[in-house]
């Protein structure tokens, strides 16, 4: 599936914070997250496997019980269930969030 930028399903979410879902089909998918500064990722959980990349910016990020600042280039793994959140520390942060399997909720 072929999905250009400008035609992705664009969430607006928390104040400073947008969503995209770009490619997808079970078992994967890509979504784009644009925040920010001071945007707040709130700390959560779910089912998914996920894979975290900075493509722009910085953000102080926690996983599990650690917290670390990520800046462009750097990436992370979140096994399923583990608590974890972001917040951005510059305007224009981009993150791109890999989810196994997909987010049927993102979609529906």
């Amino acid at each position: 599936m072929f999905v250009p930028h400008q035609e992705a399903l664009r969430q607006p979410l928390a104040q400073d914070m947008e969503r995209r879902v770009m490619a997808y089909a079970q078992p994967l998918m890509l979504v784009e997250m644009t925040m920010q500064k001071g945007a707040v990722g709130a700390v959560h959980t779910h089912p998914h496997h996920q894979v975290d990349y900075v493509v722009a910016g910085s953000v102080t990020f926690t996983l599990g019980t650690e917290t670390r600042v990520m800046l462009a280039g750097d990436s992370v793994y979140i096994p399923p269930e583990t608590p974890h959140g972001a917040v951005a520390l510059e305007n224009g942060t981009v993150l791109l969030d890999i989810f196994a399997p997909m987010r049927d909720d993102f979609v529906s």
